[in-house]
């Protein structure tokens, strides 16, 4: 019986690789666009429907194989994607992106000393949170638990002190 019974599964897997191969392979290329890979692929497709024949309805198995053979597609790109090794014009760019420019070293300088020069002509205590929020990049929860004050308080004074500085912005901008 249980010949039988193996011999109608290979039979039927058999009928399916027949009767659909080369749709399988035409979605796994059109998804991959590597030849090679898409054969690999389309054979692990008819794998995991063997396997899983037994859980089959038979009801549209054009769709059922169509669906197993995108997603291996797609598991594929994204283990590519993690395996990609850096070219030399990739990594290179990459280090220049990275490194120090002289340049906007030398902006970034006059841009926190003109913002440090403005704070300090605003009142307590916007001077204050604006140099703990803008300069030394602290969180409104950091400031709060230091200052030992609500944190609505602190975005309150941080709204308030970034408003007193663009009033003092436009005020050197203009004069």
């Amino acid at each position: 019986m249980v010949i039988i019974k193996e011999t109608k599964v290979s039979d039927k897997i058999v009928r399916l690789i027949d009767d659909y191969q080369r749709l399988i392979f035409s979605i796994c290329y059109k998804i991959t666009a590597d030849y090679f890979a898409s054969e690999d692929i389309s054979q692990e497709t008819f794998i995991c429907a063997y396997q899983n024949l037994h859980r089959f309805d038979e009801t549209n198995e054009k769709a059922y194989l169509a669906r197993i053979a995108t997603n291996k597609s797609i598991d594929y790109l994204r283990k590519a994607a993690n395996r990609q090794i850096p070219t030399e014009d990739i990594f290179f760019k990459h280090q220049i992106d990275c490194g120090s420019q002289p340049e906007a070293d030398c902006i970034q300088a006059e841009i926190h000393k003109k913002l440090r020069r403005l704070i300090e002509k605003l009142k307590p205590p916007y001077g204050e949170i604006a140099l703990a929020y803008y300069v030394k990049e602290k969180t409104p929860k950091e400031i709060a638990d230091e200052r030992k004050t609500n944190i609505k308080t602190i975005q309150t004074q941080i709204y308030r002190a970034r408003e007193m500085l663009k009033i003092e912005y436009r005020k050197e901008d203009e004069g």
